[in-house]
């Protein structure tokens, strides 16, 4: 097979194999499908052909549509063309899979008569997820298959399920031993010849259509606005699904159809696309990084048995690491080991993880009250306290311990990496790993570039990040970094709105009715408002230093911003606000009405301003990037793409306007950054 065709036709004993091999994913793109409705064609016509096997080389069958034909002008043949070729086949046809048949992949499978596939395959129709629905009869023939439950649950939630749960619900025929596909399916369609089985056309099953009740369909559609908030995609999928109960076939591919134009052209699936593209971009290191072969990482040290420390050893003993945490006292150590434990119990109670996982996992950690320990470690992972001070003198000890040509990372949020390097002989070797807590949960970590740090450590970094399944983005050196400068930008506007009038409670609506799933305040509660702050330091105090002195750090304590009960919902403060009310009468501000779209703009303006400036300053190398910290980090709706494809698509000259006026109302905070003012004359875009 070569590169020029993707796709193979050969003949064995009366079965035509028809084989493609488009690396990496077997994408159904133009050129995948034109091949394909040729050999189709010619399998078709083929009289010494009694039957068709469809097949894929490389790891995986058809892993969906090319998603950059998407909102382009549409290539013939299309993939519903294609489909109508294979499932009107007088001969029996047979789809074989193996890795996952996802998507368009998927919808191909279900036109054929018959699918076998390895046990290790996975099936899923994630569409959703890029704010569309199937567009090639997938919501129509899906739940003729397995019924409308199965089908709701699989397509809303983009969800895939495993070659065990599809030969359960009916969706495959038979599964094959591992590296016996092409075997098992060539004698399964031979089979099928020879017992002359009937040819079953999905489109034509009447079966599990009676399931489709209104109450169901409503049931769905209550428990996805619920679930996907502000999403529309899910809710049109439910549309979808319900025309197959109430259509036929025919006219339900047309609705189905029509709801697909309508979201591909819609602003959600485009954002929803560019984070798709901004996230494979982001994960990218340099060009120097990538060219670079990463140092090899067996064994990892983390200095810290606090909740960052254990979350990271979670994390690497996930992705089958050999780990070592280090604490300063045995009682300290114990309670992190016994964290790592609970996070793994309340994966089994959330069924994210088998039990049976768990012993393996915890083998790969082992404890240790001695930095001695971490010799031989090949990257050491630092998460002590968010101090300059206590961060120095750990480096200086690691530099005198650890083998030379290891890596040495620090967790910090805010701090200087160049200051922290250059405590040790080997600055070359030391970059930032910005993990976004909680650890264990949030895909996204910052890789920290300093002045001095080697190409492969960079590239070290985002091979880590990659193998314990995170996000990893390279960004330059500055304080807060991406993240933290956008939300510190947010930050102080926020802390001045409540100051000036508005409550935390108003604060955080308008921030969950543009879309973020917690607001500022409640977030700050979630992650307490004690990390970083002492009480002999605090020379110059707000809000947040008042409420740690008054013993209100966050949830955990069952008292903020907010008061929690058992429940740990947020109930407003009367204690808060009084406080809130005298430190601004102290400060001689005079409270008033806040409108929503004051507290809008002042909250979101700023943080583009902010990413404008750190492109300028080279701290973020493209405007995708701060999108994917922004959603992955800070919570920025998917929907909406991040704050640069955001302020893109209202107009940068509009964002231009409003920050020269809230400039001129509110202050130099708001002054348009440089970059910003250049966009917005030249009628260019952050994305152009």
């Amino acid at each position: 097979m070569t590169d020029l065709d993707p796709v193979t036709y050969t003949l064995e004993n009366g079965v035509a194999i028809i084989t493609t091999n488009a690396p990496p994913v077997n994408a159904l793109g133009a050129r995948v499908r034109a091949r394909l409705v040729e050999t189709v064609t010619r399998a078709t016509a083929d009289k010494a052909a009694s039957a068709i096997v469809l097949l894929c080389e490389g790891r995986t069958f058809f892993a969906g549509a090319d998603i950059s034909e998407f909102g382009k002008p549409p290539v013939e043949p299309s993939l519903r063309d294609l489909l109508k070729i294979l499932e009107a086949s007088d001969k029996p046809t047979v789809s074989a899979i193996h890795g996952a048949a996802l998507g368009g992949g998927l919808e191909l499978a279900l036109v054929t008569h018959f699918r076998i596939a390895e046990a290790s395959a996975k099936f899923g129709l994630p569409e959703v997820n890029i704010g569309i629905l199937p567009g090639a009869g997938g919501t129509q023939r899906l739940p003729r298959l397995i019924g409308a439950e199965k089908a709701l649950d699989m397509i809303t939630s983009g969800s895939p399920v495993s070659a065990r749960t599809a030969l359960e619900i009916g969706l495959i025929d038979a599964t094959a031993a591992q590296g016996q596909l092409r075997e098992a399916a060539t004698a399964f369609a031979r089979q099928v010849v020879v017992e002359q089985r009937p040819l079953v056309r999905i489109a034509n099953r009447p079966n599990h259509l009676e399931e489709g009740t209104p109450e169901l369909f409503e049931r769905w559609r209550s428990h996805v606005a619920s679930r996907y908030r502000g999403l529309i995609a899910p809710l049109a999928c439910i549309d979808a699904i319900e025309a197959a109960f109430n259509l036929p076939i025919k006219d339900g591919l047309i609705r189905e159809r029509a709801l697909f134009d309508r979201l591909v052209a819609g602003p959600q699936a485009k954002a929803l696309r560019h984070l798709f593209f901004a996230e494979r971009q982001a994960k990218k290191p340099d060009a120097k990084a990538a060219a670079s072969i990463p140092r090899p990482v067996r064994r990892v040290g983390i200095v810290g048995a606090g909740t960052m420390g254990t979350a990271i050893a979670t994390n690497l003993a996930n992705g089958g690491l050999e780990t070592i945490i280090v604490e300063t006292s045995q009682a300290g150590l114990d309670r992190g080991l016994a964290t790592i434990r609970r996070h793994y119990e309340r994966s089994i109670a959330n069924g994210q993880l088998d039990a049976a996982a768990v012993e393996p996992r915890m083998r790969c950690i082992r404890g240790s009250t001695t930095l001695a320990d971490l010799a031989d470690a090949d990257l050491v992972i630092e998460c002590a306290f968010e101090t300059m001070p206590v961060k120095k003198d750990i480096f200086r000890n690691l530099d005198a311990i650890v083998r030379e040509g290891a890596v040495l990372a620090t967790t910090t949020s805010f701090l200087d990496i160049d200051e922290i390097a250059g405590t040790t002989s080997r600055p070359r070797d030391v970059v930032g790993m910005h993990f976004f807590s909680p650890a264990n949960q949030m895909a996204l970590v910052e890789i920290v570039r300093g002045k001095e740090t080697a190409s492969d450590v960079l590239a070290t970094a985002s091979d880590i990040a990659r193998r314990i399944d995170k996000t990893g983005v390279t960004v330059g050196n500055s304080f807060g970094f991406v993240g933290n400068r956008i939300l510190a930008a947010r930050e102080r506007q926020a802390n001045l709105l409540i100051l000036e009038g508005a409550s935390p409670a108003d604060v955080d609506r308008v921030l969950r009715d543009f879309g973020f799933p917690m607001g500022h305040f409640e977030m700050y509660d979630l992650v307490r408002l004690d990390p970083g702050w002492n009480r002999e330091d605090c020379s110059s105090p707000g809000i947040r230093d008042i409420l740690n002195e008054m013993g209100r750090p966050g949830q955990k304590a069952g008292k903020g911003y907010y008061d929690y009960g058992d429940d740990r919902r947020p109930e407003p403060s009367p204690v808060v606000e009084e406080a809130i009310t005298r430190f601004a009468a102290d400060k001689g501000i005079v409270r008033r009405d806040v409108t929503d779209a004051e507290i809008r703009d002042r909250l979101l303006f700023p943080m583009v301003n902010e990413g404008a400036r750190l492109l300028e300053e080279k701290i973020a190398a493209r405007a995708s990037d701060i999108d994917v910290i922004a959603v992955l980090g800070l919570g920025w709706p998917r929907y909406r793409g991040g704050p640069m494809f955001w302020a893109d698509g209202i107009g940068i000259g509009h964002v231009e306007a409003a920050l020269s006026r809230l400039a001129h109302e509110h202050g130099a905070a708001f002054t348009p950054a440089p970059l910003l003012t250049e966009l917005a004359k030249s009628g260019r875009g952050f994305l152009d």
